[in-house]
């Protein structure tokens, strides 16, 4: 039998009533599962003199926590990926678990189902997801009639792709089409050409191909309605790609980055669910995440915020990556395997570690490595 993930750990911190709830919900497909979670943080989000109260006892606020990052306020540096919610209906229910910040999509310009299913695997030993979902969600335009209808306790992100059979031509079509439509609802705007599973989308990070996409996308987000503009990243690039997109991403004036997306790695020989194609997520990529965090903190040297993501499980894990330079942190497969009080959890931890070694906000936390 295969070994643990070497950095994966017991999970001693989840209460007992969520391990038991967790391991009923594992016997459902994961799709399956992930879709019952969805519907519940839905339900709660409709209720909102409810969600208020349960984010208060979760996740009361921790001035210390508070940060600034391109133009916006986040109450707590912790928040959610793309990818858990693509659709945008359980947004409040998320907040509501205490999540600083709350990112979701992908939207793409018109609606699309995704990959045949099956398309979303676990691999329980090693705290791992393996997906291929494929861009499936609703369209921008039906996505803004929810989203666009009420306040949120923290900045809500949406992040954009391409429509799978919008030929690579015409990508950036989509892009500005999809930036333009959620501009409304949208507190930050993430141009995702990192995915794994819409087939020829990395090649979107290739300089001749991103560089006129980003200042295309740069030029219709000014003026009245701009929004802070992210690109999320690929943890698969060479140190050299890498420096390479940050130079580019400089250059076109972009916000911020997000580091990173899935990775196409795998265990040799691979096992299991690993077997799948799709990205993988979880304790497996944090190595890899970590890796790229430090090449873009060094080559941007204080002049792009970054957004970590990948591999997050632990206050722990979100003092190292602030420690390291992002000024923001996200998870999701995390979220997943330490259940609905992770989010306050970690923000609670946070802070008393934060306390402990003199550090007064995530700013200065992070100012450390930014110099």
């Amino acid at each position: 039998m295969p070994a643990r993930h070497p950095l994966a750990r017991p999970a001693e911190s989840i209460p007992m009533i969520y391990r038991t709830l967790r391991a009923l919900l594992f016997l459902l497909p994961a799709e399956l599962a992930h879709r019952l979670g969805l519907w519940l943080l839905a339900r709660l989000g409709h209720r909102r003199r409810l969600a208020s109260r349960l984010r208060a006892r979760l996740a009361p606020p921790l001035p210390e926590l508070a940060s600034s990052c391109f133009g916006l306020s986040f109450p707590s540096p912790v928040g959610l990926a793309a990818g858990l919610d693509k659709e945008g209906r359980a947004a409040a229910g998320l907040f509501a678990l205490g999540f600083g910040f709350v990112e979701v999509g992908t939207l793409t310009p018109r609606p699309q189902p995704g990959n045949p299913r099956p398309r979303l695997f676990r691999v329980v030993r090693d705290q791992a997801l393996v997906n291929r979902m494929g861009f499936n969600n609703p369209g921008v335009e039906a996505a803004g009639r929810w989203l666009g209808t009420r306040p949120w306790p923290g900045p809500l992100g949406v992040n954009i792709g391409k429509n799978r059979d919008t030929p690579e031509e015409r990508a950036a079509d989509d892009y500005e089409t999809a930036l333009s439509a959620v501009r409304s609802f949208a507190d930050y705007v993430v141009v995702n050409v990192s995915s794994p599973n819409t087939p020829g989308l990395r090649r979107l990070q290739d300089a001749e191909r991103l560089v006129p996409l980003l200042e295309r996308l740069v030029a219709a987000n000014r003026g009245a309605g701009r929004r802070p503009l992210l690109l999320k990243v690929s943890p698969d690039l060479e140190p050299p790609a890498l420096e390479e997109l940050v130079d580019h991403a400089l250059a076109a004036k972009v916000d911020g980055l997000i580091a990173t997306n899935t990775t196409l790695a795998r265990p040799e020989p691979p096992w299991g669910a690993y077997r799948e194609a799709g990205g993988v997520s979880g304790r497996p990529l944090a190595a890899r995440s970590r890796a790229c965090l430090e090449i873009i903190v060094k080559r941007a040297a204080g002049r792009l915020p970054v957004i970590s993501v990948g591999g997050v499980f632990t206050s722990d894990d979100v003092f190292d990556r602030l420690r390291r330079g992002a000024s923001l942190v996200q998870v999701y497969t995390s979220f997943i395997y330490g259940g609905p009080s992770m989010p306050g959890r970690l923000c609670r931890d946070l802070a008393l570690r934060m306390r402990r070694e003199g550090f007064r906000s995530p700013g200065e936390l992070s100012s450390a490595a930014t110099g």
